[in-house]
């Protein structure tokens, strides 16, 4: 569905060039919602700007369903565009405008019939569960049923590809939560394309099949969600993974546990898919001579199956320490040393 090639975007300021995206190659596949994630600077928004030509980038192609936007003239791409639709943080709603008038705004451009336009509209509004309030103006609605007319205007002409810019940055967790289920559900009945950027590990985690991690320009790492998830590779990478699996306080409970408690080490557990909900801790206190004390932990859900991370600290003899930990190695479970007291 959508393919970058080489893809470079350089910036002429005052100060001399700044290249803002460096050397990118990526293929999305059609019906897939795909993450890109970075924090400020990465280069992210410059990317996706890219794949309707917002920004062209300085070499390298970008094709979207088989065409090169760049090699199309201006009245192709003015098509072209139709099939590429964006929501943004800040929604972009027309003020003076109502709910079903802002859905409509795009249609009118299109030239659609009034007939069409407002039947159209009533099937968007029932969608994005706006029923009701079609005559509501941008002023009376939350942050989340801004957005959601936002989906609404995006969907309006049919559009193969939705792209989102950072667009839960400015909600509160629960109303991000209900408009990434709404983004599941449209990419389920319809079967958009959906690419998002964002600078939160939760929202690539809740909805994503697949991510690209950018850092200064370039994508440093990329695959399936649960892959980065199970073996990280680059550091910024495992850095976004700590604000679901590693929280400040886990880290603060750690260093303080190894210096009171003599004779023990404190391990993360990392359960993948199935293994997620097998009672490994049990078969420890049952095999094996130690304590275990459960500090923090949770399982999270994934596109691509559950993933869970598990604080715990055992106490006991050296070596019957280490037995227990070869044992959870052989159950395929994932073991990382935090902290060891002598």
């Amino acid at each position: 569905m959508i393919t970058l090639n080489a893809v470079r975007k350089v910036f002429q300021t005052r100060n001399g060039p700044v290249q803002a995206v460096d050397d990118i190659s990526l293929r999305i596949e059609q019906g897939e919602i795909f993450g890109i994630i970075g924090y400020s600077g990465a280069g992210k928004s410059t990317l996706i700007r890219m794949l309707n030509m917002l920004e062209r980038p300085s070499t390298g192609t970008v094709s979207v369903a088989g065409q090169d936007l760049a090699a199309l003239s201006n009245k192709a791409l003015r098509k072209a565009r139709q099939e590429i639709s964006m929501i943004f943080q800040h929604f972009n709603l027309l003020w003076s405008r109502t709910v079903a008038e802002n859905i409509s705004f795009p249609l009118e451009i299109a030239g659609v019939s009034k007939e069409e336009r407002k039947k159209r509209v009533a099937e968007l509004i029932t969608l994005v569960g706006l029923e009701g309030r079609g005559d509501s103006y941008p002023s009376q609605l939350s942050g989340g049923q801004k957005q959601r007319v936002g989906i609404a205007r995006a969907l309006a002409n049919n559009p193969k590809v939705l792209l989102c810019d950072e667009a839960t940055s400015a909600l509160d967790p629960k109303t991000t939560d209900s408009i990434l289920n709404l983004l599941v559900e449209i990419n389920k009945k319809l079967g958009l394309t959906i690419v998002l950027i964002t600078h939160e590990m939760n929202v690539i985690r809740k909805i994503c099949h697949r991510v690209a991690v950018m850092e200064n320009g370039k994508v440093v790492e990329q695959g399936p969600v649960l892959e980065l998830f199970k073996r990280p590779k680059q550091l910024i990478t495992k850095d976004f993974l700590k604000q679901v699996v590693e929280p400040e306080e886990t880290t603060d409970m750690i260093k303080q546990l190894a210096k009171a408690k003599p004779e023990s080490k404190i391990i993360q557990l990392k359960f993948i898919g199935g293994h997620a909900e097998e009672p490994i801790i049990t078969s420890v206190i049952r095999s094996f001579d130690v304590s275990v004390n459960i500090l923090q932990g949770n399982v999270s859900q994934t596109q691509n199956g559950p993933y869970g991370t598990l604080f715990i600290q055992l106490q006991g003899e050296y070596s019957e320490i280490e037995r227990a930990v070869a044992f959870m190695h052989e159950q395929q479970v994932e073991v990382e040393v935090m902290a060891y007291a002598d």
